[in-house]
């Protein structure tokens, strides 16, 4: 099956920088959320397991998660533009703490966690001035 492109109008697809300081910022966050009942330093799991359930309920949900917010930078359907759902931003943040199906990106820099929940990482629009 020959892959197409998508539509530029409609999704700018987000550049590799943007993603990854959103995916430190996460990171930093799930540390310090999993410090308060796990020592990351010991057991490393528990930061993983709050990366994949922040993906989940705040991809799924809302789109982004709050290192994407900072980023501007949203994770919508590729069918519809809008959040994915939370089965799907659970199989896509599974996926991402596998790490190599997020590095191997084809020409709309979509992940293979991204092909497989059916998203694309997109740069959020700048407010119109004046709004």
């Amino acid at each position: 099956m020959a892959t197409r492109a998508l539509d530029p109008a409609r999704f700018e697809p987000s550049d590799f920088g943007r993603r990854f300081a959103a995916l430190i910022i996460d990171w930093a966050l799930c540390l310090l959320v999993s410090s308060f009942y796990a020592d990351p330093r010991v057991v490393a799991w528990p930061p993983v397991v709050v990366l994949v359930f922040v993906n989940a309920f705040f991809i799924g949900l809302f789109g982004q998660t709050p290192g994407m917010a900072l980023a501007r930078l949203r994770c919508v359907s590729v069918a519809d533009g809008g959040a994915i759902g939370i089965p799907k931003g659970l199989l896509r943040g599974v996926l991402l703490a596998l790490l190599v199906p997020a590095v191997i990106m084809d020409a709309d820099r979509r992940g293979l966690h991204d092909r497989a929940a059916g998203s694309i990482v997109v740069k959020q629009p700048r407010p119109a001035a004046g709004s």
